[in-house]
């Protein structure tokens, strides 16, 4: 009589990191380590990136243009970063920000533009793979340095169809590759080197920061990762590297 499969043998996995883990175990996983450095996100970004991170999210609004009377979903918004430059290209207009973590979400409410922007924005404890939204619901939908954090990045792009009206927009920014090789290996140095090390002088964690390292490896590149954009539906779908290609935009359109 043959041995029955023990539970569990047959469940998925997806990365987490370096390490191949249950795809039921990833939400969780990503939960802890944003829950963990959630206070000091913000500044960790200035010291990992030098600052540069606000001119990749400025060259996001650039190409976005945010017209007045947009609806925005800003998934993985946790602090609020986009939304609180949408609305301010926008002139006027609604942004949700959604999050798998409240306590980014806490940190967003608390900064001093959510308090003059309040009028304008939601914010929403939710999974970019199954939005708590009608169909045809907003009219640009963002992820910013989220989409490798999911657990099924194919399904968060079918969900961010989903919920677009008709001729809406798709902008994911993600980190990517450098099509250099010698300059991907001396920023893999200071990556693998320098950011874990911030990550426990600043937020007093090193693991979380090597996590989201390793991470930024395990995601596709812009040439794969812009096959599956277009496959979620997204028309006209383009992407432009940043500083090299250590970031990249996506873009996409429900047509």
């Amino acid at each position: 009589m043959s041995k029955p499969p023990e539970r569990g043998m047959s469940e998925k996995t997806t990365h987490f990191g370096f390490q191949d883990v249950p795809e039921s175990e990833k939400a969780g996983r990503v939960r802890g380590v944003f829950g963990s450095v959630a206070s000091k996100y913000d500044v960790m970004n200035d010291a990992m990136s030098f600052g540069i991170h606000r001119i990749w999210k400025d060259a996001m609004m650039d190409w976005l243009a945010p017209r007045a009377g947009q609806r925005l979903l800003d998934v993985a918004g946790g602090t609020g970063d986009i939304a609180f430059r949408f609305l301010k290209r926008a002139g006027h207009g609604h942004a949700t920000v959604l999050d798998l973590t409240e306590a980014m979400l806490v940190e967003g409410r608390r900064r001093a533009e959510a308090e003059a922007l309040s009028g304008s924005l939601d914010w929403v404890v939710g999974d970019a793979m199954a939005l708590p939204f009608a169909d045809n619901s907003f009219d640009v939908y963002t992820i910013s340095f989220g989409i490798r954090n999911v657990t099924r990045p194919e399904a968060a792009l079918a969900e961010a169809f989903r919920v677009l009206r008709p001729g809406g927009r798709l902008m994911v920014l993600e980190f990517s590759r450098i099509p250099n090789d010698l300059m991907q290996k001396v920023y893999d140095l200071y990556s693998f080197n320098v950011i874990p090390r911030l990550g426990q002088a600043i937020a007093r964690d090193r693991d979380s920061y090597q996590y989201l390292v390793e991470s930024i490896r395990r995601f596709p590149d812009q040439d794969t990762f812009l096959e599956m954009v277009r496959a979620a539906g997204f028309g006209n779908a383009k992407y432009r590297n940043l500083s090299m290609g250590i970031a990249c935009l996506h873009s996409g359109w429900k047509i």
